[in-house]
């Protein structure tokens, strides 16, 4: 059996036990609108989702449209929501890019990669965030969840983010990738932590290369 067929074996399996443990996958941003979640994406790099979402409960409540949040200053801005990581570049990103899609796109959000990658602070894997989410389109972001995760079971090489974005959706089928990419955060978070992962009561133990590999250790 090839190394490849192996993992797809394993990806199967792991659609069963993540569908199982993790029923409701979904992003943990709150957001009503393509545009609330664009900017909670923008906020959320480098910072906790559940912080960004006490940040936009307040912030949304008045300034939920490109017009309404270029009624701010930058200062303005930064003021709310300075409790924020990189609150400064974040702010001026905001302000552009309610601009550009007030000037370019009719104040709509693009739902192509292309034109979202032309939006201040936006890279891929905030483009692939509104995507999947947003406009339930096939996309797969690696956040550090995800790279840690995918790594650890052996579904990627761990290289860096681009190429565990192809290793992926190569391995992974399409129908599932939205889903798979929210079971890999879910997991992450709840017992494949980044320090002292739960190794002990994780249900995918039996085919995770790291657990395999601590076990042969110990």
């Amino acid at each position: 059996m090839t190394e490849k067929t192996n993992k797809r074996k394993k990806v199967e399996t792991l659609v069963k036990l993540f569908s199982k443990h993790y029923p409701e996958p979904g992003t943990a941003l709150n957001y009503r609108t393509p545009f609330e979640l664009l900017i909670a994406t923008i906020l959320s790099a480098q910072t906790t989702d559940i912080q960004v979402n006490k940040v936009t409960k307040k912030l949304f409540k008045n300034y939920n449209t490109p017009k309404k949040i270029l009624n701010l200053s930058q200062k303005e801005l930064e003021k709310k929501i300075n409790s924020i990581g990189l609150y400064r570049n974040k702010a001026k990103y905001i302000l552009k890019t309610a601009k550009i899609l007030i000037e370019e796109f009719n104040s709509q959000v693009p739902k192509t990669r292309k034109e979202l990658l032309k939006l201040s602070g936006v890279g891929r894997k905030t483009a692939n965030v509104v995507l999947s989410s947003a406009f339930a389109k096939a996309a797969f972001p690696v956040d550090t969840h995800v790279f840690r995760v995918s790594a650890r079971l052996g579904l990627s090489s761990g290289k860096n983010v681009s190429t565990t974005e192809k290793e992926l959706t190569d391995l992974i089928p399409r129908k599932y990738w939205i889903d798979f990419h929210h079971w890999l955060i879910d997991h992450g978070r709840a017992l494949c932590k980044a320090q002292n992962p739960d190794c002990k009561n994780c249900f995918a133990k039996k085919i995770c290369n790291y657990y395999q590999n601590q076990t042969f250790e110990n």
